[in-house]
């Protein structure tokens, strides 16, 4: 079996390649994957309600909870699933009985636990699943909301997408994790590109200042272009909405954090995507290459 990093050499070789032949196809959705260095940084909470408030601006969500055994976007949502990625793969189960459709529309497939299930995936199976997800066509969004920290998993689903949001906090140990992560990913050589958005801050000017310390580091270090997406407000609200399990942009749209995340929305909409898009089939066709 391959190590982790000889398989990751070789998706960029294979990611090289694609980037070649594929054509600017605006119809596919947009692959974004959301990560953090560490945990406790509030990034499921941001993947939750950045994917109403798009569905609010008449975007279509798919939110594919990829933290392996330790998702929570579905309590997030209000929700206790049944199935999982896997019952699709291995147990025949539909599209339709497994994605979770919640708040205004917004789509959930839930991960499962253990990456290490794609290895056992026949050829079969992947074609059949594959098909499946033709259903799933109607999407302009796939977020995926991965684990955190630097292992196997969280590198790949990065590989898998074509933009990366990097989640950290202002505080010391959240951002020298962060630039563990970014340093892994230029390492790797999988992106060259991330939006940052700082979590947890007092104001907007914490969140400009915090971006601005980070990115010196990296300038200085790393050959990774950053973009500041924006922060998130440290809000009671939030904290009553996870408790009640309800995303906050509903249960306080008028919230200091509502307005956060409604402004980091307007800025992903509004952000060319220059590299086009993948479909759903297209996504897991990567996930099958790397994981198997």
């Amino acid at each position: 079996m391959m190590d982790q990093a000889e398989k990751l050499r070789n998706l960029v070789q294979k990611e090289k390649i694609v980037k070649q032949e594929n054509k600017l196809d605006s119809s596919k959705p947009r692959i974004i994957t959301v990560t953090s260095g560490k945990g406790g940084v509030g990034k499921s909470n941001f993947v939750v309600n950045v994917a109403i408030a798009l569905q609010k601006m008449g975007k279509k969500v798919l939110i594919f909870d990829a933290d392996m055994g330790m998702g929570n976007d579905d309590v997030l949502m209000g929700f206790l699933p049944k199935f999982n990625v896997y019952d699709i793969i291995f147990d025949n189960k539909s599209i339709e009985e497994v994605v979770i459709e919640g708040t205004l529309g917004v789509k959930l497939l839930p991960g499962g636990t253990g990456i290490s299930k794609f290895e056992e995936v026949t050829e079969a199976q992947r074609d059949a699943f594959i098909n499946k997800l033709s259903e799933l066509n109607d999407i302009d969004y796939i977020i995926i909301d991965t684990g955190a920290g630097v292992n196997r998993s969280v590198l790949g689903f990065i590989a898998c997408s074509e933009e990366l949001i990097l989640i950290t906090t202002p505080e010391p140990t959240s951002l020298t994790d962060a630039y563990s992560l970014l340093k892994t990913v230029n390492h790797f050589k999988l992106k060259d590109f991330a939006k940052i958005l700082v979590n947890k801050t007092m104001d907007e000017e914490e969140g400009k200042a915090t971006y601005n310390k980070f990115s010196n580091v990296v300038k200085k270090f790393l050959n990774v272009e950053l973009q500041y997406l924006g922060h998130m407000s440290e809000d009671k609200k939030l904290i009553k909405a996870v408790r009640s399990q309800e995303p906050f942009l509903t249960s306080y749209p008028n919230s200091i954090v509502a307005k956060d995340v409604e402004n980091i929305a307007k800025k992903i909409v509004g952000i060319e995507n220059e590299k086009g898009g993948k479909s759903v089939q297209d996504l897991f066709k990567k996930i099958f290459n790397i994981f198997s």
